[in-house]
């Protein structure tokens, strides 16, 4: 990507204000970085931001992006990481339309606030992640699906994709989700420690996934250990159905955020095995 697309891309805005394309203001990418990002564009697709109601009436802001002339194989949910719907999300969305998908990506943390501003991760944490429930989550994304079905999607196709962050939510959501037929986590926590909310986390809930996960980890990742990812492996083989037809791939050199294209944990070999994985498994299941 040159320097003119970074600063066309940084100032617009889709959908009358709602979500800016642009990179978090925490891990805005400079310098080198900004040669290996990926930039999908929008030809042949519809794009924009939309407001999908939640409960109690309030209005949740959500990326989507769907094939402009041709109706959605499948409805796919794209769960953030803690730096929201930034572009490099919203990017991944345009990647899944331009495979026939209707991809939504809701801003999951826009009632504690906008971490996109926000300088830093300890402040991103303290002001804004470590106020947000498990079950605020995952009601918002029932809210998610609610909309697409309202808007005459077929959400009996319905699968979830998740990074770091969204990586957690997609292992708990499915085994939320009974409509879910597939789901892709890319390096999320397995377990840490729980309280009023956060409960519970994907280890305690391996045995009772409602479709199967496919998760993709780093081998070198200094936040989630091995033996984490070995010991989900053992939980899933003795499982519900849906747990024992999901698979884990271990990149063994790559670190956490493999796959984060503006951030120099990027490894690029291992982020394209990864997304032909992805693409192949929803492929199969939606």
């Amino acid at each position: 990507m040159n320097e003119s697309a970074r600063r066309d891309f940084v100032r617009s805005v889709i959908g009358g204000g709602v979500i800016a394309s642009a990179y978090a203001a925490a891990v805005m990418p400079t310098g080198d970085l900004l040669a290996q990002i990926q930039r999908t564009d929008s030809e042949g697709l519809k794009v924009g931001s939309v407001m999908i109601p939640t409960s109690g009436g309030f209005q949740m802001p959500a990326y989507h992006a769907m094939p402009a002339d041709a109706k959605p194989k499948a409805v796919l949910l794209v769960v953030h990481e803690v730096w929201g719907v930034h572009e490099y999300i919203q990017d991944v969305c345009r990647r899944f339309a331009k495979q026939g998908y209707l991809a939504i990506a809701p801003e999951l943390f826009v009632r504690q606030g906008d971490v996109k501003l926000l300088k830093s991760p300890a402040e991103i944490f303290e002001k804004v992640v470590n106020k947000v429930s498990d079950e605020q989550v995952l009601a918002d994304l029932d809210a998610a699906t609610l909309w697409a079905q309202s808007q005459g999607f077929d959400t009996s196709k319905l699968g979830i994709n998740g990074f770091c962050w969204g990586g957690r939510i997609v292992w708990l959501y499915s085994a939320h989700q009974r409509k879910l037929k597939a789901a892709v986590a890319w390096y999320g926590r397995l377990t840490t420690g729980t309280n009023a909310i956060t409960p519970r986390h994907p280890l305690d809930v391996a045995d009772k996934l409602q479709a199967p996960v496919l998760g993709l980890y780093g081998g070198r990742d200094d936040g989630i250990p091995l033996s984490q990812v070995d010991e989900m492996k053992t939980r899933l083989s003795f499982g519900a159905q849906a747990s024992q037809q999901s698979e884990i791939v271990v990149y063994p050199e790559a670190p956490h955020a493999f796959h984060a294209d503006y951030r120099p944990t990027f490894r690029a070999d291992a982020a394209a095995d990864a997304w032909s994985r992805c693409l192949s498994w929803f492929g199969k299941r939606l």
